[in-house]
């Protein structure tokens, strides 16, 4: 392994590392947890319009509109796709969806929780190149799996994991890059 490739891998398990803890505001790290409800009409926007205001909050302006793209694709994925599992639904219930922040300096993790234990098809790369493809892209493009597309187009990487009772939660991490400001305490 060449020295460029052993500081990405000690930079993936450095990020894999801070993932799975809840920030310390101590260490500008920053911490947000939404409960939406897939059944109200303006659950996209709503999570959109979170994103952006906590983002802009802790200082990570820059990745903003990423950030919301990302998402309102991954709500609306649970809002037009999931279907709870039996023990985690209820008759006339409405569907739970957790959206969770956590920002480190030098990352943003998304995290979007359903309760639909079904694993999400992560696309698994281009069939064609760009350049073959021209003005016909949108013709060839698959009828599914677009919006996690472009969810791993805008983000560093993108994993899932099974809840501990059901359901699952679709994650992204972005690289900052030292470009969040932090927010004094």
């Amino acid at each position: 392994m060449d020295a460029r490739e052993s500081e990405r891998v000690t930079g993936e398990l450095d990020a894999y590392a801070h993932w799975f803890v809840t920030p310390e505001p101590s260490s500008d790290g920053h911490f947000l947890t939404l409960t939406l409800f897939a059944e109200f009409g303006d659950t996209a926007r709503v999570a959109r319009d979170m994103t952006a205001v906590f983002l802009r909050g802790v200082g990570a302006d820059v990745i903003v509109d990423d950030a919301r793209l990302v998402v309102s694709e991954l709500v609306g994925n649970v809002v037009n796709h999931a279907v709870p599992d039996r023990r985690l639904s209820s008759a006339g219930g409405c569907r739970r969806i957790d959206v969770t922040f956590k920002v480190w300096p030098k990352w943003l993790f998304i995290g979007v929780t359903d309760e639909d234990s079904t694993p999400p098809l992560l696309p698994v790369g281009e069939v064609f190149s760009p350049g073959l493809l021209g003005e016909l892209s949108e013709a060839v493009l698959p009828d599914s799996g677009r919006g996690l597309f472009i969810v791993q187009r805008l983000a560093a990487a993108v994993w899932w994991t099974p809840g501990e009772s059901g359901g699952k939660t679709v994650w992204c991490r972005f690289d900052l890059n030292g470009d969040v400001e932090p927010v004094p305490h």
